[in-house]
């Protein structure tokens, strides 16, 4: 199966980039979003995802992999139907690439993160990724 992208956001300020660089690997918990947990449920490892820092920043900041496919949120009631994936960071972006910048791309119209804009992990599609990861090359683009 071929690898697949995804978006996956949190806020600085309850974690952040920085602090799973620092940490070197982590859990994405606290997920309480039906289509966000499905997508989680279908990330395998290898898959990779762009970091996202939302409301404060509202941009693409790193790239992670998924290391552990999906398992019970240790955050969660016991039972629930929550789930988790373990996460390492690959790098940083080479400049972030900010929401306006993405909302302006008619290639990027289509982006979960545009349609679906309350969703906490999205699906990006190959061509996408490969859009965003240029974008970032280039600030301003």
């Amino acid at each position: 199966m071929a690898k697949q992208y995804w978006l996956m956001k949190s806020e600085p300020d309850v974690y952040s980039w920085d602090t799973l660089v620092q940490d070197g690997s982590g859990i994405w918990d606290g997920v309480r979003n039906h289509t966000a947990k499905l997508n989680m449920q279908a990330m395998k490892v290898g898959d990779e995802a762009l970091f996202y820092h939302s409301n404060i920043g509202k941009e693409c900041v790193g790239i992670m992999k998924i290391t552990e496919s999906a398992f019970p949120d240790p955050t969660a009631e016991e039972g629930s139907p929550w789930v988790v994936v373990r996460v390492e960071p690959v790098r940083p972006l080479a400049h972030p690439v900010t929401l306006a910048a993405i909302k302006a791309d008619p290639k990027l119209a289509g982006m979960d993160l545009i349609r679906l804009s309350r969703l906490s992990v999205g699906r990006v599609t190959a061509e996408e990724w490969k859009h965003i990861l240029k974008k970032s090359e280039k600030p301003g683009a």
